[in-house]
């Protein structure tokens, strides 16, 4: 099928699959999906500028089915997210203006798929240890809200610079306002350079470096990233780099995954809910490094392998949440069917 936003023809069936899963990822993990989504476009035949741009405006209305879808679970920190917004303005468009110098150079392609394989396999590897360590001392009475209560969570909520507020939804009863600022504007310029709603960093800063409870920083992600990507887009557009047709095909097909992802976040506690994120992001660093050793070495066997190993993983975690979701789902039908009723309560019409 042709595009005539980005003069390439795409196979549709790839962007319907790329979109559904990772709509189930975003509903999920709480992210706008963009570290795989901007590869997956450029291995498909877009240049990185318009990969990003088209990605941004995709994720924008994606991240709003799933804030709302998330909203109904109380999964939501509307205050935090609005005052993260206010560093992540200024983040987009100093990392937007990089990646128009890069393009102006010529180079944009390999320098953003470095940052992309250096992030994503750092991060990857520190969530997986902390995840598996975290599961392995947990108790049973620890439910999906669980807080990471490090050295590091400590000091940063002991920032003593004024003024200072409080987020009862994530459970801070204060914490200077200049933390999330300076947050949103690290991921803002993450999400302007990447083509990524800075969600697959925002996330676990919000969990590492703040202590939000795993499932509200989801939601409350989500939520930053209907605004980040929708200024993103809006900035790209103007540069003529967004192919509305493919984010359009993209946003409905994840449209029906994100029902999916929100909710099985219902029946996953929070730790292994994290290690599942790590090992998403740890295989698209790895399929992004494949994409650039063959472009080095101009080896196109390995430019269709880091497709199919991207494209392969998201089709795979997607079916994973789809059977966690299933078998949460049973579960909890089968619990119910063994409550007791309180026989000390009077009976009341309609028992």
């Amino acid at each position: 099928m042709f595009f005539p936003g980005v003069g390439v023809e795409i196979n549709p069936a790839w962007l319907i699959m790329l979109g559904f899963t990772l709509g189930v990822c975003t509903g999920f993990f709480g992210i706008g999906g963009g570290f795989m989504v901007t590869p997956g476009f450029n291995m498909l035949g877009m240049p990185m500028p318009y990969a990003i741009g088209t990605d941004l405006m995709q994720m924008a209305g994606k991240s709003i089915i799933s804030t709302l879808k998330h909203g109904k679970l109380g999964n939501v920190d509307v205050k935090l997210g609005i005052i993260m917004v206010v560093g992540t303005m200024a983040g987009v468009e100093a990392g937007k203006q990089v990646v128009m110098y890069l393009e102006g150079v010529g180079n944009v392609d390999s320098v953003v798929r470095y940052i992309y394989i250096a992030f994503l396999v750092g991060l990857g590897f520190y969530m997986l240890r902390e995840s598996r360590k975290s599961m392995a001392t947990r108790t049973d009475v620890v439910d999906a809200r669980d807080v990471v209560q490090s050295p590091l969570v400590q000091r940063i909520r002991a920032v003593n610079v004024p003024p200072f507020i409080s987020f009862p939804v994530s459970g801070i009863d204060r914490m200077s306002i200049w933390v999330p600022i300076v947050i949103g504007f690290a991921t803002g310029i993450l999400a302007g350079l990447l083509g990524v709603g800075g969600g697959f960093i925002r996330m676990p800063a919000l969990v590492y470096l703040m202590g939000v409870p795993t499932v509200v920083a989801v939601g409350t992600d989500l939520f930053e990233i209907i605004i980040s990507g929708s200024y993103g887009a809006l900035t790209y557009a103007i540069e003529g780099r967004v192919d509305v047709l493919a984010a359009g095909i993209t946003l409905i097909a994840a449209a029906a995954g994100v029902q999916v992802g929100v909710l099985a976040t219902k029946y996953v506690r929070g730790d292994a809910l994290r290690q599942y994120f790590a090992w998403v992001i740890l295989i698209a660093g790895v399929s992004v490094a494949v994409k650039q050793v063959g472009t080095i070495i101009d080896m196109s066997i390995l430019e269709d392998i880091s497709t199919y190993l991207l494209f392969g993983s998201a089709g795979g975690i997607a079916l994973i949440i789809s059977a966690l979701l299933v078998r949460g789902y049973r579960r909890a039908k089968k619990a119910s069917q063994y409550i007791i009723p309180d026989i000390e309560r009077p009976l009341e019409r309609g028992d």
